[in-house]
């Protein structure tokens, strides 16, 4: 079993001089070894401290289930950890992965309100066929409505899809949506940041938008209320330096679309030729924007 990865859950469980795990990630990194850090904290002369060597014990058994179970444990420094998830500000320590792996994956999100209107589920239904139809992953949170219009169709035409969940990939949130959840494990992928049986909670759906926010090359908010998740998604991809397009919906809405329509990076779209404008002009610019993405995670760590 590989020391390293033992090492990095074993960190996490113990919480050494109750370092946050994003505290945690940053050490991580900034040694580029989790066993590194675990000897630091834990010299191999107390590896006899029971709470010490139980976390070792607990961590190799734990890797080894979830390896008997078909679940790909990445941690933040593997080479298949994707790329611009190590250019956001909240990057997480580890991913669990159901699916097909592309570290440098070419995607956009496609977001949206849970209680979506036909009109809204239609939109991300076209939006999401264009995007597959282009090559381009269609990246969503496999929750009702605009999320599971978007993936649905991504599926529906072949095209590549990737679910960022609320929840371990051991479960399902919402439930109705377990046979997409086994659909877009096996034809796409499947991503929690969560220990794999994990349940839904408030604050995770938020983490889940953070990371979506920065896997892909930009976000799209096809719909979404004054406190939706698709609205922290937005100011996160902005935070992120990530281009957002608002559909005309959204801006007409809500107020803070009409405030972040004003910010840089973010676009109006009316209708599908502006999506299909926008999307090439993003496409077209890859370097600047990785430029900016590298300058804006080095101001912040």
């Amino acid at each position: 079993m590989d020391a390293e990865r033992i090492a990095l859950v074993a960190l996490l469980r113990l919480r050494p001089q109750k370092l946050t795990w994003s505290a945690l990630t940053e050490k991580v990194l900034d040694a580029g070894s989790a066993r590194i850090v675990f000897d630091d904290y834990f010299p191999p002369q107390l590896i006899d401290d029971p709470r010490v060597s139980a976390a070792w014990a607990q961590a190799e058994a734990d890797l080894q289930t979830w390896h008997d179970e078909g679940l790909e444990f990445l941690s933040v420094l593997d080479p298949m950890f994707p790329r611009r998830l190590h250019d956001i500000m909240q990057t997480p320590p580890f991913l669990f992965a159901q699916g097909h792996l592309v570290p440098d994956d070419q995607g956009f999100s496609v977001v949206g309100s849970r209680k979506a209107s036909p009109e809204g589920e239609g939109f991300a239904r076209e939006i999401a066929t264009y995007l597959a139809g282009e090559g381009l992953t269609v990246v969503s949170g496999m929750a009702a409505g605009i999320d599971t219009a978007a993936h649905q169709a991504a599926l529906a035409v072949g095209g590549r899809t990737v679910a960022f969940v609320a929840t371990g990939v051991n479960r399902t949130y919402p439930a109705q949506n377990r046979h997409l959840h086994e659909s877009i494990a096996d034809l796409g992928l499947v991503l929690s940041q969560f220990w794999p049986d994990a349940p839904p909670q408030k604050h995770t759906f938020l983490m889940r938008n953070a990371l979506m926010s920065g896997y892909g090359l930009a976000s799209i908010i096809v719909e979404a209320g004054e406190t939706s998740g698709a609205r922290a998604q937005a100011r996160m991809a902005v935070e992120h330096g990530r281009p957002v397009i608002l559909t005309e919906s959204v801006v007409a809405r809500n107020h803070w679309a009409k405030t972040l329509i004003q910010q840089r990076g973010v676009h109006l779209a009316t209708d599908m030729t502006d999506i299909d404008r926008l999307v090439t002009q993003i496409r077209e610019e890859p370097a600047r924007v990785d430029t900016a993405l590298r300058e804006l995670a080095l101001t912040h760590r």
